[in-house]
């Protein structure tokens, strides 16, 4: 299904997300799954750290001479009897795509998950176009028979429970015994197998991204948990690999070293089950493989984040981490950042792709407790970018009237010192009074945004400037009578 952006109704989104109770259910196990995993991994790995600053330092390389490393891979491709096709955006990607399949006689098409091909709404095209899109990975063949969108980049059916699964299977597979047991999660897997395996058999056509695309050979890299992606792959007529630009590396051992923190970072594996290369069609005497070799690469806006301040982004290996720990993305799900990128990386790379006109909510979906930074495997600066995106929104005065007159407002007093003590001073007394000792709001003019969710707490006390300083000459005091001992807060 082609993903509408409705990255604008975040905040609407977000509140539908907070009430559907199914939906909090499923979030709740984030907190002792991926997160715990990815300790546990990084912690058995005494060299972790410096393998993140090698895969920091491997990305800006390559980001910083991408166009040599492109020109060098679209040449190891052509040796190998590959062809390397060049998308400027979404829709000339699915035009190549299609044109691809049509000069095939493809009738099936099967696909590994790529994001890519959520970021431009190949599925649909597809099937306009008269060919039969088929995923494979089995969280994307689940949301395929929902006409849903990924809520996750790793894990696309997360937001669903086992118990959901089981009423879709029993709706869209009739040709089934009613009477079948689907209680158990692995009755749920074998029946995907089962009715994957014959799409796998007639597609015409196989379509994966890459996790990696390799400079020095001109081979794709995808890393998988459950095979299908080589059966994609191997078994059609042709190979259709779908990916951005900045997936590039520019040597095997490159490759390998971002291997090391991928899995990591996203499962907890030391490495998934599956990593397969691949380096153009079948050759002779070879057992299998397609017979045709297709790379297409995107652009869709990123090259335009080269040289700017949004340019580390394009680090992210996609393994979900930072998702996998953000507070808000645990709190609202994947489907309420509006498109295909979610949580802390979405906030970052949605506006970078489709304007802070349409995405510029999204970097104010965040705590900046800075998790998500803490545990990014190429160390994206992701707080510091959403901040740019919250100043280039303000710049362009996209913020809501009623915050920049609260900025406004709170700019005045701080250029005038002596005002704003006194006002802070008088203010802090007022709801002091007004709280009658209570300790808090249940609700407070000008504040409902805050009291809708939680109480307000009513101050205490003197404010902080005012202790500073009484403090201060407390320590001035001290300091100027001989002998005197400096005094504790």
């Amino acid at each position: 299904m082609t993903a509408a952006i409705t990255s604008p109704a975040f905040r609407e989104n977000a509140h539908q997300a907070l009430e559907d109770k199914q939906l909090q259910a499923v979030l709740g196990t984030m907190r002792t799954g991926f997160s715990v995993k990815r300790a546990e991994a990084a912690a058995a790995l005494p060299e972790f750290e410096a393998l993140r600053d090698s895969a920091r330092d491997i990305k800006n390389h390559t980001l910083a001479h991408l166009d040599l490393y492109l020109e060098q891979y679209e040449a190891k491709v052509t040796a190998s009897g590959g062809h390397v096709h060049y998308a400027r955006d979404a829709a000339e990607a699915r035009r190549i795509v299609a044109d691809i399949c049509r000069d095939l006689g493809a009738k099936t098409v099967t696909k590994g998950k790529s994001m890519i091909s959520e970021e431009i709404g190949l599925n649909d095209h597809l099937e306009r176009e008269g060919f039969t899109p088929v995923e494979t990975d089995l969280g994307e063949y689940i949301i395929q028979l929902r006409h849903e969108t990924p809520s996750h980049i790793i894990a696309p059916a997360f937001h669903l429970s086992a118990a959901q699964v089981e009423q879709d299977f029993r709706r869209v597979h009739t040709q089934l015994p009613p009477e079948r047991d689907l209680s158990e999660p692995v009755s749920l897997l074998n029946e995907a197998r089962q009715m994957l395996r014959q799409h796998f058999l007639a597609a015409d056509v196989g379509i994966t991204g890459a996790n990696f695309l390799i400079a020095e050979t001109g081979t794709s890299v995808i890393v998988t948990n459950e095979g299908n992606g080589d059966l994609t792959q191997t078994l059609p007529k042709a190979h259709i690999v779908l990916a951005s630009l900045e997936k590039l590396v520019p040597t095997l051992d490159d490759c390998a070293q971002m291997l090391r923190v991928l899995a990591r970072s996203a499962t907890g594996q030391d490495s998934s089950v599956y990593t397969t290369f691949s380096t153009g069609p079948r050759r002779a005497g070879d057992a299998d493989g397609p017979g045709a070799y297709h790379v297409v690469l995107l652009d869709n806006g990123r090259t335009g984040m080269l040289g700017t301040s949004f340019q580390e982004m394009l680090r992210c290996i996609r393994c979900g981490a930072c998702m996998n720990h953000c507070p808000v993305y645990q709190a609202v799900g994947g489907h309420a950042y509006g498109w295909t990128y979610p949580g802390p990386m979405g906030s970052v790379l949605t506006p970078s792709l489709i304007g802070v006109e349409k995405g510029g909510h999204l970097p104010n979906a965040s705590t900046f407790c800075g998790r998500c930074e803490s545990v990014c495997p190429v160390r994206i600066p992701l707080p510091k970018l959403m901040r740019h995106w919250r100043e280039k929104e303000f710049e362009r005065h996209l913020t809501p009237a009623t915050t920049r007159s609260g900025l406004a407002l709170w700019g005045f007093f701080a250029r005038r010192p002596w005002l704003y003590r006194q006002a802070t001073r008088l203010g802090a007394a007022t709801l002091a009074l007004a709280a009658r000792g209570r300790g808090k709001f249940a609700a407070l003019p000008f504040a409902s945004g805050w009291t809708q969710g939680r109480d307000f707490p009513a101050p205490e006390g003197r404010t902080f400037q005012a202790m500073w300083a009484a403090e201060a000459g407390k320590r001035r005091r001290a300091g100027g009578k001989p002998g005197a001992k400096e005094q504790n807060p």
